[in-house]
Formats: C-alpha cells, sequence, structure tokens
C-alpha cells in the first residue's frame, strides 16, 4: 500500500479549526509559499478579537523566546520579552512566522512555550493563541529539519489552494479583474511548482502582488506593453506572464469560463487568437474531467461551432476524453477528415 498522505484543509477550513483549537493546542500550519497562511491567521485572530504578535523564525534567537535573566533579591530570573508576555494580561494570537526555519537552538526555546504555554515561570494569559507556520522541504525554502520534539508538540495542519476561496478574496480585496479573469481562464496558473531555478513563479500571493503592481503603475500612467511584461515577468511563472500580457495586449480581459461556452456557442470569441487560446484551455478542462456531465448535444453544438481547424487541436489525442462526454461520431468524422480514417471507425459500422 502506498504511503498515506495527511489531509490538507482550505484556509477557509484552517481558519475554523484555529478558532476552536489555538487556545488549546498550538497548531502548525504548512504549506507551499504565497498561499496565504499569514493573512489567514490574523483574519481568524482579529475575527476572535485577538492582537497577532509576530515572531519571525529566521530573525530571533533563543534569548528572544526564553528572555534575558534579571536578579531579583538572591534570585536570577529569566524575563520575556513584552511581545510574548505583554503586562496588561489579555490573550492574544502568539504567531511564528517561518517556524521550520528556525534554528535548532531556537526551535528548542520553543518548546516549553508550545506545550505547556509557558515562558520559563510565567503562562501565557488564559485564552491566548499560539500558532505557527512554515513551508514544506519540497518547496525549496529556507526550511530546517524539525525536531521530533517539536512536532509531537503541535498540531500540524496541511494547507492546500482553494480557487474558489482565493476568487472570493480576490473581489472582495480589490484584486483587478484582469488578473482575476485571467486565473479563472487558466485556473492551474493560481499556484505553480516550485521551480528548481530561484526565478518568479505563480502563487495567490504572486498574483496578487502583481494586481498591486499594475494599479500603482496605471495610477502613474506608466503602464504600457513593456512595463506590463516586465511586472508580470517578475512577480509569476514566465509561461503564465506570457500567456498574462498577450491576453491584455489582444483585448481578450473578457474571456469566460470554458463551460460557458459548451453551454452556449454563441459565446465564442471571434478573433483567432482568443480562440486559440480557448483551445488551450478546453484541452486542459476536457483532460481534467472539468466537463463531466455536459449534455451530449451541447458538447456537439460546442465543436460543430468552433470549425474544423480548431476542432482537430481540441480532439487530437483526447478522443477517449471527448468519446466519454458523447461527442464520438463528431470527433471519427473530423479525424477522418484530416488523417484518412476509414470509414469502418464510424460508431455502429462492422
Amino acid at each position: 500500500m502506498a504511503n498515506p498522505q495527511p489531509t490538507a484543509v482550505t484556509l477557509a477550513e484552517a481558519k475554523e479549526l484555529l478558532r476552536c483549537l489555538a487556545d488549546a493546542q498550538s497548531v502548525l500550519l504548512v504549506s507551499p509559499p504565497g498561499v496565504g497562511k499569514s493573512a489567514a491567521v490574523e483574519q481568524a485572530a482579529r475575527d476572535a478579537g485577538l492582537v497577532v504578535r509576530s515572531l519571525l523564525g529566521t530573525q530571533i534567537a533563543p534569548e528572544d523566546v526564553s528572555g534575558v535573566p534579571k536578579v531579583i533579591g538572591d534570585r536570577a530570573v529569566f524575563c520575556p520579552p513584552r511581545l510574548l508576555l505583554p503586562d496588561d494580561g489579555k490573550p492574544f494570537c502568539l504567531f511564528l512566522d517561518e517556524l521550520p526555519a528556525a534554528p535548532p537552538d531556537v526551535q528548542k526555546a520553543f518548546y516549553s512555550l508550545l506545550l505547556e504555554r509557558r515562558i520559563g515561570e510565567y503562562r501565557l494569559p488564559p485564552g491566548t493563541w499560539v500558532v505557527a507556520a512554515g513551508n514544506r522541504g519540497v518547496d525549496r525554502a529556507i526550511v530546517r529539519t524539525l525536531s521530533s520534539a517539536l512536532v509531537n508538540r503541535v498540531f500540524v495542519l496541511p494547507v492546500r489552494v482553494d480557487a474558489a476561496e482565493w476568487f472570493a478574496w480576490a473581489e472582495a480585496s480589490g484584486v483587478r479583474a484582469d488578473v482575476r479573469g485571467f486565473v479563472k481562464f487558466v485556473p492551474t496558473a493560481l499556484q505553480r511548482p516550485v521551480p528548481a531555478d530561484p526565478v518568479p513563479f505563480s502563487t495567490p500571493r504572486s498574483w496578487a502582488l502583481l494586481s498591486r503592481d499594475l494599479d500603482l503603475a496605471e495610477a502613474r500612467g506608466e503602464l504600457s506593453a513593456e512595463e506590463r511584461r516586465a511586472l508580470a515577468f517578475g512577480r509569476v511563472t514566465a509561461h503564465d506572464a506570457a500567456l498574462f500580457c498577450a491576453l491584455c495586449e489582444e483585448g481578450l480581459g473578457d474571456l469566460r469560463p470554458v463551460a460557458d461556452y459548451v453551454e452556449d456557442a454563441a459565446r465564442l470569441p471571434r478573433t483567432e487568437t482568443a480562440l486559440w487560446f480557448l483551445v488551450s484551455r478546453t484541452r486542459s478542462a476536457v483532460a481534467g474531467g472539468e466537463l463531466s456531465g455536459t449534455p451530449h448535444e451541447k458538447v456537439n453544438a460546442f465543436l460543430t461551432a468552433v470549425g474544423e481547424e480548431y476542432r482537430f487541436a481540441l480532439v487530437l489525442d483526447l478522443v477517449e476524453k471527448w468519446a466519454e462526454l458523447g461527442a464520438s461520431d463528431l470527433m471519427l468524422r473530423t479525424l477522418r477528415t484530416v488523417t484518412g480514417l476509414p470509414e469502418s471507425l464510424r460508431p455502429g459500422a462492422s
């Protein structure tokens, strides 16, 4: 049997679990870079009425956690920093960002804090959340080996990207319509794998930052095609950047999801560039099963409307997938016309 994999949750589900657990159980959120873990923690804490106090694992020393000694009478007492033990005694959210990137001696300093909510002789105020976050070893981020003692002290929660959640957040947060439209048209561009080389790559965060950059350039009247390309290639995966700029430059920002065109073929774009972009996206949708359950008549009407050249590009090496959608007769006619397949391959032929 293959090794079982942990179940990843969406950011909304992670926030709900934090509300339920974080005041009693230390939680470690792990995910690829740019998913939005930090923002999710801050939002969940604000919703619970808690102030967020953050420590960055890569920029602290052990004494930033344990405190420094102070002589009181004939005893030396470690005094924790005010960040970890505020004077007002109110509960708060302690966010340990990039904990997996912290050096071993810093990780060790967190042991009692994570398990017992204690810093030396002092305990955190009741109701305080302790939440950590970081990337995985496979993400090529700065990640050190987490000790088994630390892992055993936290609830490890893998987090994944959910496109519907991101679109709702992006619209509410003012992410540009052209950025949202592109990601909706090419949903796999929302989160690309971390590349082997240190180059920009597409994540929910990088798309949001690209939107901000474009807004800033546009507000200064400097958003030419060249500047758009420079900004895009500096933020997201090169392939996505090229495709995004082409879409913008061709005026294709109004492209709809593939299912809309299959539902009503009259919506098909009129320009050649737009149609080829749609062909590429439709092939991905069919290969990924996104059109399952579409009525057969809609599928055939769509394939008929796109025309022979585009139809062949859609069908090529996806014959079985289109057959499952109920378009086998039309597909065979197209293939026969282009490749010379014999009539005996027609459905029902002996």
